[in-house]
C-alpha cells in the first residue's frame, strides 16, 4: 500500500508528460492481464524532424502511376560485359572465402587498387589500409563522415541544390545545418542555360564561415544540377576552408560523368586541402551497378581513423564478393586509364549522347532543359507548364511537387521536384524546375519522348 502510495505520489518526468500530451503512448500487457498504458517516449530526439523522405512518396507514385520513370538516379542498362563477367566467377568459382567476412575497413585487394588509382590521380602515395576506407555505398560514408566529425554545435555549410540525405544526417549528428544556393545568371549569347550559369557568391559564401563552421559539404559534379564546379570555384572553397580551419566532405560520386570536355577538379588536389578533405567514392555510379552498394572515403590517416570508429561500430563490414569485383573492375581500367576501350571514357560518351537526346524531347515540348556538364541528371524549367497546371496560391506544396505529381499521374511520366533538394526555408525560391534522369536505355528514352511529343500536340491542339 505504501509503496502504491509513493507510486501515485511521484511526478513523472517532463518527457514523459509530453508524450502524454502528444499521443505518444504504448499500450502493452499488465501484470494482471490488463492493458496498461506506456507514457515513456520511444523517438530519440535526434530522428525529431527527419522521418519525411521524398523518395518514398515518389518512388511510390512512380510504381502505381508512370509508364517511364526518369525520376530516380539509376541505370536501366547492364553494367559493362567485364565487370559481369567478373561477378559470374567471383560467385562460381573456387574462391569459397568471398562467401566469408573480409577485412572490416576494405577487401585488400580492393583498397589496394583504390590506393594505387586515386594516389596518380591526387599526385601522392595512398597508403591503402590507412588512406582508403570501403563503405556500404557512398550513403554510408556520408553517414560515417558526421558523425564522425559533427558535434552539438558545430555548424556544416550546405551548398544548395543538395542531394537530400546531407541535411538530416548533419541534424542526426547534432549539428546545424547553414545553406548557401547556386545562383542562376542569365546565360551569355546562349539559348539554353548551362548548369555552369548556376554559381555561388564569393561574398556570401564567406560570410557563411564562421568559427562554429566545422564542415562544408561539397557535391561536384552536382547531382540534382549537374554542375561541374571549376578550379576557380574550388579554390574560393578551398582558401575559406584553411582560413577557417574547416573540413571538407567531397561527395565525388559522379566523377567519371563529365562531359563537353570539362574537367573534374579533385579539391583534395588543391594546396591546403589533403589534411582537411575526405573524398567519396561510389562503384554504383561509377560502374553502373547501384544495387551493389560499395563505396568508399579517400583521406589522410588522421580524419579516417575516425571514421573508421563509427563504421566498426556500426556496419562492420561490407559485402564481399561485392568488392573484389570492384576490384577487378577497377584493375582493368587501371590498366586502360585514358585509352579508347576505358568504360571510363566510353561511359561518358554515351551518356553525352543520352543528355542531347533527353534535352531535345523536352525543348521540342516547350521545355527549357539546364544543361548539365555531369552526372546522369537534368533540370527543367516548367514555368511555360502553368497552364496545365495552375498555381495554388498560398500553398504549402511548392509548385514543382503538384507538377511533378500531376505529370507522372496524368501523362505516365515520373520525375523529382528540384525544390525536394532544398530546405524548407527555400523550397518556394526555386519551385519552378523538375530534374530528369537520362541514364536509361534507348526504349526508354525513346518511349519519355513519345509522351512527351504527344503532350506537345495535345498543347498545340485546338
Amino acid at each position: 500500500m505504501a509503496a502504491a502510495a509513493a507510486t501515485q505520489g511521484r511526478r513523472a518526468p517532463p518527457s514523459w508528460e509530453r508524450a502524454r500530451r502528444e499521443g505518444g503512448a504504448i499500450f502493452t500487457q499488465g501484470a494482471g492481464g490488463g492493458v496498461a498504458k506506456m507514457s515513456r517516449p520511444v523517438q530519440a530526439r535526434r530522428l525529431e524532424g527527419v522521418d519525411k523522405n521524398i523518395w518514398v512518396e515518389f518512388v511510390k507514385l512512380a510504381a502505381t502511376y508512370s509508364t517511364v520513370n526518369l525520376g530516380q538516379g539509376f541505370p536501366d542498362f547492364p553494367p559493362p560485359d567485364f565487370l559481369k563477367e567478373e561477378f559470374t566467377r567471383a560467385l562460381s568459382g573456387e574462391k569459397h572465402m568471398l562467401h566469408q567476412y573480409t577485412r572490416a575497413f576494405g577487401h585488400p585487394p580492393l583498397v589496394k587498387i583504390l590506393a594505387q588509382l586515386f594516389g596518380k590521380l591526387l599526385g601522392r602515395d595512398l597508403d591503402p589500409m590507412t588512406n582508403v576506407m570501403v563503405t556500404v555505398g557512398a550513403y554510408q560514408a556520408l553517414f560515417c563522415c558526421f558523425q564522425a566529425f559533427v558535434d552539438e554545435g558545430d555548424e556544416v555549410i550546405i551548398i544548395e541544390p543538395f542531394f537530400d540525405c546531407y541535411e538530416p544526417m548533419v541534424k542526426m549528428a547534432g549539428g546545424t545545418p547553414v545553406f548557401i544556393p547556386l545562383r542562376p545568371k542569365a546565360p551569355k549569347d546562349r539559348k539554353l542555360m548551362s548548369s555552369a550559369d548556376w554559381q555561388l557568391d564569393p561574398a556570401e559564401l564567406a560570410s557563411k564561415f564562421s568559427e562554429r563552421t566545422k564542415a562544408i559539404v561539397l557535391n561536384s559534379p552536382n547531382n540534382p544540377l549537374g554542375k561541374v564546379f571549376s578550379r576557380e570555384e574550388l579554390e574560393l572553397i578551398a582558401d575559406l576552408c584553411v582560413k577557417h580551419d574547416a573540413l571538407c566532405i567531397s561527395d565525388e560520386v559522379y566523377e567519371w560523368l563529365v562531359y563537353d570536355g570539362k574537367e573534374h577538379v579533385r579539391i583534395a588536389s588543391l594546396r591546403g586541402m589533403w589534411d582537411r578533405t575526405v573524398s567519396i567514392g561510389s562503384a554504383g555510379k561509377t560502374f553502373s551497378v547501384t544495387g551493389w552498394k560499395v563505396g568508399w572515403t579517400v583521406g589522410p590517416n588522421r580524419l579516417l581513423q575516425h571514421i573508421r570508429t563509427v563504421h566498426q561500430n556500426s556496419v562492420y563490414h561490407c559485402a564481399t564478393a561485392a568488392q573484389e569485383v570492384v576490384a577487378q573492375g577497377f584493375q582493368r581500367e587501371f590498366e586502360h586509364y585514358g585509352k579508347p576501350d576505358s568504360y571510363f571514357v566510353q561511359l561518358p560518351k554515351e551518356m553525352q549522347q543520352k543528355r542531347d537526346q533527353l534535352v531535345q524531347s523536352l525543348v521540342a515540348v516547350g521545355m527549357k532543359p539546364i544543361v548539365p556538364e555531369g552526372t546522369y541528371f537534368l533540370v527543367a524549367d516548367i514555368s511555360e507548364f502553368k497552364s496545365d497546371v495552375p498555381d495554388v496560391p498560398n500553398s504549402d506544396e511548392p509548385y514543382d511537387s503538384r507538377f511533378a505529381k500531376w505529370m507522372v499521374k496524368n501523362k505516365g511520366l515520373a520525375a523529382i521536384p528540384l525544390s525536394a533538394f532544398y530546405c524548407g526555408p527555400h523550397k518556394n525560391n526555386y519551385n519552378s524546375f523538375i530534374r530528369f534522369c537520362f541514364a536509361k536505355e534507348e526504349a526508354t528514352l525513346k518511349a519519355a519522348d513519345d509522351i512527351l511529343q504527344k503532350w506537345k500536340l495535345e498543347k498545340t491542339t485546338p
